[in-house]
């Protein structure tokens, strides 16, 4: 046997071990860590050609991944397991070794590499690349045939190999998991997004919410910049949430701003970035709230206290939807919507000059006007028993309805913080409760009060005694539909007795039937 054709000894294939660990741990990139494992194996251990396969995640669908020593490009290729001698050996886990392909019909020549009629004989191993039990590809592999050839040696060393790349294809599969982890994540939450605001779920039955909420769903489809209008705590956010996720821009960022707390010599570093030594304490380039929102939307809210310096160069980047960040030279171009807020009189600002006018004409293009909570008396019970809910689940308590004389409390309320404020005297209501009812004591005591409700009047003891005992008699028939006999014995009382105290509060059990 010729020496200088024969096996490279064992300490020669060592060498090629090492160098192969090597390279593989030196680079985290798979397809490179695949390539340049088999230039070494060509070049050091004297391969004809050679391609590592693998399956695909979730199929059985197989294609090369990296390839040595073919005239053409083989990784459009595919195959399923079980198909020619590569499809075998993935699907049975175990090596496959034809001395002389010539005399092998499973030998499919797939890339046409091998002239049968012109080229030597070529001799075929191939090896499994296994982790856990679990076959994940084949490292394959041509020699020039020659008969003295010690294929068990071969084979024991391309496992080797093929157990050397596992490092890399773990890694990348970890990689691609978390890619597809956050990816999945990031879609569960964007859907969460347009389920939590979407405008079927502004809760709203009275006239009016209508009315928002037909106006809402039209200019949602559109790019037109719209100004939001109301009272503190009516909703204004949400309403802007509503437009963008029900948009086209529904898959960019919702950019939120509180032009009110930002002080004035710092709003125009946040609405428009700066670059590196703009000043003292600016280390590094930052993207402004405008460059943030780019192909998406920015809520301006409390856009009536800009300053006068800033509201023109608000007023530019509307008009020309370009500016520079602080220190900077370079014209950011951006595509942003616009939708601001605002609970102040922006007609009387103009006239005092402290609200450019043309900047309201340009925010102007729609307008929403929310009504106050006390314009839409309607929707007052809705509301209540949405917060209800919510804040029954978020403190785990299992409140299910709200006594009548809470109800009427909360009906004869002003309401001068509007919907922000029905939704903090609900959650302290649900917190108070211990019974599963939300009564009128449980409400803060701002509803209860003469001088801000105009509900009650100073009551004596009796009084107040009677409120109390009419109140629970009003419950119990509520839970009885009206049914005195039921409620007298929900009550641990006689149907004599309750009949005469509901004589003497005047109550009518026929309105608490269905």
């Amino acid at each position: 046997m010729d020496l200088r054709t024969s096996q490279t000894n064992i300490f020669d294939k060592l060498d090629i071990l090492i160098e192969i660990n090597q390279s593989v741990s030196r680079n985290l990139n798979l397809k490179e860590s695949l390539n340049a494992t088999l230039k070494i194996l060509k070049q050091l251990y004297k391969i004809n050609s050679g391609t590592i396969f693998l399956v695909e995640d979730e199929s059985d669908i197989v294609r090369p991944v990296a390839f040595v020593g073919f005239k053409q490009d083989i990784l459009r290729g595919k195959f399923r397991i079980g198909e020619g001698l590569t499809g075998r050996i993935i699907e049975s886990g175990n090596p496959i070794v034809v001395p002389m392909v010539s005399k092998e019909p499973l030998f499919m020549n797939r890339y046409h590499t091998w002239n049968p009629k012109s080229d030597d004989e070529l001799s075929f191993i191939g090896v499994p690349i296994s982790l856990d039990y679990k076959t994940l590809g084949a490292l394959v592999i041509t020699f020039p045939f020659e008969p003295g050839r010690d294929y068990e040696i071969s084979v024991k060393f391309l496992s080797l190999v093929a157990s050397a790349l596992l490092q890399p294809i773990r890694v990348q599969k970890i990689i691609e998991q978390e890619r597809k982890s956050l990816i999945d994540e990031n879609t569960s939450l964007k859907h969460k997004l347009q389920a939590e605001f979407s405008i079927s779920n502004i809760i709203g039955n009275s006239h009016e919410m209508r009315e928002i909420i037909e106006q809402t769903s039209r200019i949602a489809q559109s790019d037109t910049t719209v100004i939001i209008r109301g009272e503190s705590g009516t909703g204004k956010e949400l309403i802007a949430e509503a437009i963008h996720y029900n948009s086209n821009r529904k898959d960019q960022p919702f950019i939120r701003v509180n032009c009110a707390a930002i002080p004035d010599n710092l709003i125009e570093s946040e609405f428009f970035g700066y670059e590196k030594g703009a000043f003292t304490g600016a280390d590094k380039t930052k993207k402004g709230r405008f460059e943030l929102a780019d192909k998406g939307t920015i809520f301006l809210d409390e856009v009536a206290d800009l300053s006068p310096m800033t509201q023109t160069k608000l007023l530019r980047v509307l008009q020309e939807q370009e500016f520079q960040r602080v220190g900077g030279t370079e014209t950011i171009k951006v595509d942003v919507r616009v939708i601001a807020a605002t609970n102040g009189d922006l007609e009387a600002l103009i006239e005092h000059n402290k609200f450019r006018e043309d900047l309201y004409y340009r925010l102007n293009v729609f307008s929403l006007c929310l009504p106050s909570l006390r314009e839409r008396k309607a929707d007052i019970l809705l509301l209540a028993d949405h917060f209800m809910l919510k804040y029954g689940r978020k403190h785990k308590k299992s409140v299910k309805r709200i006594s009548t004389p809470a109800i009427d409390l909360l009906m004869s309320y002003h309401w001068p913080g509007n919907v922000r404020e029905l939704e903090n005297c609900i959650e302290r209501a649900v917190v108070m409760s211990d019974d599963q009812v939300i009564h009128s004591y449980s409400l803060p005591a701002t509803l209860q009060s003469a001088e801000s409700s105009n509900t009650y009047q100073r009551l004596s003891l009796a009084d107040a005694v009677q409120n109390y005992e009419k109140e629970i008699i009003q419950d119990a028939l509520k839970q009885t539909q009206g049914n005195i006999a039921k409620a007298a014995r929900i009550l641990s009382s006689t149907e004599r007795i309750l009949g005469y105290k509901i004589s003497k509060f005047r109550i009518r059990p026929g309105r608490f039937k269905n």
